[in-house]
């Protein structure tokens, strides 16, 4: 059991979060696919259909799962941004007293002990295979679906913000991921692997919906940083139909338009269907501006879109042609 004690600043200091960020996610996939995916019914498509896609590129991250106990904070490590370019940056920039604490406590398999003592020690050629293992990760099983995630994602983080708007943060944390999580003022009482007292101490607390943990809800916190507020995790996949939404029929013509264009242009071409700002076409892939603009102009130049000013930003649409090739992709696969 959890117990995350909470005095009247706390509670006025609670706030609601995006995401715990896409390395966070991909490191809680990563445990689902190796540990549970095949017997949790949420997840069964998605387990059946990226089993088998991790390459030898992600084994470096894949072998800093631990073998019992917590896997490595990301949150704390690379930070929340939906962006893995952005943590791997993080992450290449952290400290090595950073890297030690986070990693110094992880009961890792006796096989990758020296490796994982170079990557605590801040080693260079350590922290770059463990970002490279990172973004195959990611690339080979949540990123295909990330944007649906980020949807489903912002759709629970503004139900929490209504609960709030109406009734208020007790509200709020009384019917938030009921019965995994039970509210007895002043304490948040949270089903967990083991018994901790979290006193909160005027810090407050970021409450964050979560696609690949199962199950239980997390904690993180930066043990660095005794100002800085713990993240309590929130698991919002418990059932089939939740999942249906993510894992649905059309991931294969996703990967038929994938396999075309590319991943990121296949999935720039679908966002600009809704007509987008560069600035929004890179947050909805997760680039970086420069790299969303070298993509529409790729698209742009082969006439699936179009591009106008409004003001000072540009607007891209798509045109007939890439409406056309959207339609074609799902067509096939229907």
């Amino acid at each position: 059991m959890l117990r995350i004690h909470f005095t009247a600043e706390d509670l006025a200091r609670t706030r609601v979060a995006a995401t715990i960020g896409a390395a966070a996610e991909t490191m809680y996939s990563l445990r689902l696919l190796r540990d549970c995916a095949a017997a949790a019914l949420p997840f069964r498509p998605w387990h059946t259909t990226v089993r088998g896609r991790l390459g030898a590129k992600a084994r470096p991250f894949a072998s800093l799962l631990a073998v019992d106990g917590p896997d490595i904070d990301l949150t704390v490590l690379m930070g929340d941004t939906p962006s893995v370019e952005e943590g791997i940056d993080n992450l290449l920039r952290a400290s090595p007293a950073r890297l030690r604490t986070e990693l110094e406590h992880i009961a890792f398999h006796p096989s990758q002990l020296s490796w994982a003592r170079n990557l605590a020690d801040g080693d260079l050629e350590a922290r770059r295979d463990f970002a490279a293992g990172l973004a195959a990760c990611n690339e080979a099983i949540v990123a295909p679906y990330w944007n649906r995630a980020r949807s489903h994602m912002e759709g629970v983080r503004a139900n929490f913000a209504r609960t709030l708007l109406d009734g208020g943060i007790e509200r709020l944390l009384e019917g938030m991921c009921v019965p995994l999580v039970r509210w007895r003022a002043p304490v948040l009482e949270v089903r967990y692997h083991r018994h901790v007292e979290v006193h909160l101490g005027g810090r407050g607390l970021v409450i964050a919906p979560t696609v690949f943990l199962w199950r239980d809800p997390a904690l993180l916190w930066d043990s660095q940083d005794d100002t800085a507020a713990p993240t309590l995790a929130i698991p919002t996949i418990g059932d089939a139909q939740a999942g249906a939404a993510l894992w649905g029929a059309d991931q294969a013509a996703d990967h038929s338009l994938g396999a075309l264009l590319g991943r990121t242009r296949a999935a720039a071409l679908k966002v600009a269907t809704e007509g987008c700002s560069t600035t929004e076409l890179a947050r909805r892939l997760n680039v970086s501006i420069a790299a969303a603009s070298e993509h529409a102009t790729v698209l742009r130049n082969a006439n699936l879109i179009t591009t106008s000013r409004r003001g000072k930003s540009v607007v891209h649409t798509v045109t007939r042609l890439g409406t056309e090739l959207l339609g074609s992709a799902l067509t096939e696969h229907r």
